[in-house]
């Protein structure tokens, strides 16, 4: 009899221990099948996290790369159109130069030469006209001199070179002035010498009549500009 409820109790605690095994196994598996669940879920929530930043970076890059090279595309144009206004200004800065030069409104200096006209004390030599000043005026134009003056008044176009006989002085610009006469002219200045010196020169023409005249060649010439009102009556 004792055996027998030995033997049950035995029963009992292998019985008792293989349902706590059991309970405690699957307790365990439930842990481990919740535990995967939440990690799976944790990284699947990442991901799609990682996924949706990613995107809105990428985003962010695009607009911030297109704001970046429209305003590379801005500075470029900015760039060429300020260039383009250098450019555009320095050749109109040259043009309106070369037609100032042209005017007689700048000063300019090169090679050329210097033909000085002196009064002789002498009642068989002719005094110094105008007209003889104008010859020598023509005769360097048709040199192609570049500029001339006479006494430091600038020659142009519109220059007048008037002799007053009754009283006996020459105004050019308006301007009177006195022997000795310096006329300066700019141009190559063998050409210049030539043209005025040969046979039948105007220089020549006057040295024949007595009268005094020098050239001399010089590598840099200063001519002045025109000081007075270049004035138009008919052209608009």
């Amino acid at each position: 009899m004792k055996r027998s409820m030995k033997k049950g109790k035995v029963t009992m605690i292998i019985t008792a221990g293989i349902a706590c095994f059991a309970l405690v196994l699957v307790m365990t598996m439930q842990f481990k099948i919740v535990n995967e669940a939440d990690v799976t879920s944790i990284e699947n929530m990442r991901k799609s996290e990682l996924s949706t930043e990613l995107a809105n970076w990428k985003t962010r890059y695009d607009e911030v790369n297109k704001q970046y090279e429209e305003t590379i595309a801005m500075i470029e144009e900015y760039k060429n159109n300020k260039e383009s206004s250098v450019e555009t200004r320095n050749l109109m800065d040259s043009e309106l130069e070369q037609i100032n030069m042209s005017l007689g409104k700048i000063d300019v200096e090169g090679e050329g030469i210097i033909i000085t006209v002196n009064e002789m004390d002498n009642e068989e030599v002719e005094d110094i006209t105008a007209d003889d000043l104008l010859l020598l005026v023509n005769a360097l134009k048709l040199a192609e001199a570049e500029a001339i003056s006479i006494n430091e008044e600038r020659i142009i176009n519109m220059s007048d070179i008037v002799f007053i006989d009754a009283a006996g002085i020459i105004r050019i610009n308006g301007e009177r002035i006195l022997a000795p006469y310096e006329i300066k002219a700019i141009g190559d200045s063998s050409y210049l010498e030539s043209s005025l010196i040969g046979n039948g020169g105007v220089v020549d023409e006057m040295k024949k009549k007595g009268q005094d005249v020098e050239i001399q060649k010089e590598n840099n010439i200063t001519i002045p500009k025109y000081n007075g009102e270049i004035e138009t009556k008919y052209m608009e």
